[in-house]
Formats: structure tokens, C-alpha cells, sequence
């Protein structure tokens, strides 16, 4: 069983990646966070009786395997390096740091430890992206030759960010990892405009451009209430589009026959659209989100097993883009990653 120390007790971690871990074949041995309260609270639910309010502190708790972390990217920095330098394997929710260069501090420090960063993309293990990802990969879809993507999220954490710095790595750093998983290449070139409604209220549109001369363009921005659907992407090929809506949808389009002029039509499965839902009323504990799946994933990693699971070279590849796409809104000209 692997034994793994955890640092942040927020309610990210304590209601979102916590539960999904302990249903996992772990021992969570040790609990960090600078809040006293937030520390007893979860070390209570878990019966956790190593407490610490130091990262370093608990990087040093005796017999772990592994750390994992949900707190800022500065922290996730510093506190991957440390713990990689002892030895320990490392989960951290994305940003893994707040610059691309600190990333790819990281990436050397895994490197020379021979032990696996993992950065916390969900989005890659929601269903109905991965669903949609493995359509995309199959021999029938052939290349991607666009995808629209759009991604909203609330002004309530942004309204006293005027920089707008915590909604671009902690919000749009998901559509820099998950554009270029979805069309299977890295991305070449970003291009972005920006509009700003009132403050705290930005608008983006980006464009990404592909090697192959494939096309992407993402809306994101700050203006648009949490209680209604946040997310949607399409990524379109020859005569085949994919579509995921709110990360519980997908719909398949094919190339199907008009039917109004024909008395024998019928619903074909070769070639009429697919639709899947996910059976909400029934009785699992499933996690359509995507984090029981992603920390399974780090998990086998760890064991040193196969594994599809996010590393600190996809965190880097994120943050180059980020970082180009913020580029872009200062030039206003088209930015290429690295």
C-alpha cells in the first residue's frame, strides 16, 4: 500500500481530491496545512494523526512513498522540488508553478530523481472528453482539422485581481493542456483578443494554431454565472465532428444519408449520430469530473506501471502556452510557445 503525505486541506482537496483518493488502495500517513482548523478538520475525517503546518515538515514524516498537494503554484514549486529531492513521487493540482521556466525546474528535479511529477489535468479523465478523446484517437476519425472550445467561469474570484493572474493559471491553464491533447499535437502558434466588460469581467477569445495547419479557438472569460454550463468543445474532422458538453455529453456525428425522401429510413449505428449520458439516478459512486480517474493514473505511476497520467512535461507544455497566450494579448500579433 502506498503511503503518501498530503499538503493543503482546502476545500479544493477536502471535497474534491481527497474522497477520490482514499477510495484508492493508499494509506493517507500524514495531513500539512498553515490553518490549524482546516487541519484538524481533515486529519479528523481521516484519522490522521501526523499533523503538520510546515510543507517541509511533513516532506520529512518518516516511510512515505509519495506527496501530494493542492495549494498555489508558488508552493507547488518549492515543495515538489523538496520533495522530489528526497526521493518521493509527487501529484500536484495544477499550475505546478507559477512560470514556465519554475516548471521546468520541476521537470529537471524529476528528471534527476527518477520519480514521477504528476500535474492534476481532470480534464483529460472527465468522461465525456475522454470518451471523445478515444473517438478522436480511433482509425475511423481521422485527423482533427479544428476545434471550438468554450470555457467560462464567475468574476467572484477575480473581481480584486486586475491582472487577472489567478484566473489565468488557475482557470484558462486547463484549455493549454486540454486543446492539445483533444487535436493531438502540440500547439505552434496562440493568438488572443481581449475585451473587458466592466472590472473583473474579461473576455478572451485565442486562437491556436497547429503544425499540420489545423485551427483552434477557445473563448474564456470571467462573465458568466458558475449555475450555468461552463464548458462545451467540438473538434471537427473530414465529415466527423465530436462534441462534449459540460463534461457529462457527447455527441458523435458521422456522415449519415438525408432521410426525409426515404420510406425504409431508420437510425443506423455505422453512421447516424451517438449520443452518451451518464446515468445519474444510478446507485456508484462514479466521478465524472475526472479526479478518482487521474489519481488512479498517478497512482500506477508510482507502482511504476503503465500509466497515461499528466507529467511535469505536459505541466511545462501548459505553462509555454499560457505564458504565449498572455504574450499575445500584450502584442496583439500571433506568440509561439517556449
Amino acid at each position: 500500500m502506498i503511503r503518501i503525505g498530503w499538503i493543503g486541506c482546502g476545500t479544493h482537496a477536502a471535497e474534491m481530491l481527497l474522497p477520490q483518493l482514499v477510495r484508492l488502495d493508499v494509506r493517507l500517513a500524514a495531513v500539512c496545512d498553515a490553518n490549524p482548523q482546516r487541519l484538524a478538520a481533515v486529519a479528523d475525517r481521516y484519522g490522521v494523526t501526523a499533523r503538520y503546518t510546515n510543507a517541509e515538515a511533513l516532506i520529512a514524516h518518516p516511510g512515505l512513498d509519495a506527496i501530494g498537494m493542492a495549494v498555489g503554484p508558488a508552493l507547488h514549486a518549492s515543495a515538489g522540488q523538496a520533495a522530489l529531492a528526497r526521493g518521493l513521487a509527487v501529484f500536484m493540482e495544477k499550475p505546478p508553478a507559477p512560470t514556465a521556466q519554475a516548471a521546468q525546474a520541476l521537470a529537471e528535479a524529476a528528471r534527476r530523481a527518477g520519480r514521477p511529477c504528476v500535474v492534476g489535468f481532470m480534464k483529460r479523465y472527465s468522461s465525456a472528453n475522454r470518451i471523445a478523446g478515444n473517438i478522436l484517437r480511433g482509425p475511423e476519425f481521422g485527423p482533427a482539422a479544428s476545434l471550438l472550445g468554450e470555457y467560462m467561469t464567475a468574476p467572484t474570484y477575480f473581481t480584486g485581481d486586475p491582472d487577472y493572474t489567478g484566473f489565468l493559471l488557475h482557470h484558462c491553464v486547463h484549455a493549454m493542456d486540454l486543446v492539445p491533447w483533444l487535436m493531438g499535437e502540440p500547439v505552434a502558434s496562440v493568438q488572443a483578443r481581449q475585451h473587458t466588460l466592466a472590472p473583473g469581467k474579461l473576455l478572451l477569445h485565442v486562437g491556436f494554431g497547429f503544425a499540420s495547419g489545423a485551427l483552434a479557438t477557445v473563448v474564456m472569460g470571467t462573465h458568466q454565472s458558475r449555475g450555468t454550463p461552463m464548458e462545451w468543445w467540438q473538434v471537427m474532422g473530414d465529415h466527423r465532428r465530436v462534441e462534449m458538453r459540460n463534461v457529462h455529453e457527447v455527441r458523435y456525428y458521422r456522415n449519415p444519408p438525408f432521410k426525409a425522401l426515404d420510406p425504409a429510413a431508420t437510425l443506423d449505428p455505422a453512421q447516424d449520430a451517438l449520443v452518451w449520458e451518464p446515468n445519474l439516478t444510478a446507485a456508484a459512486n462514479e466521478d465524472h469530473k475526472g479526479y478518482h480517474a487521474l489519481l488512479a493514473a498517478f497512482l500506477a505511476r508510482v507502482r511504476g506501471e503503465p500509466s497515461d497520467a499528466p507529467d511535469i512535461a505536459d505541466g511545462v507544455r501548459a505553462m509555454q502556452v499560457l505564458e504565449a497566450m498572455i504574450r499575445a494579448m500584450a502584442s496583439g500579433s500571433a506568440e509561439r510557445p517556449g
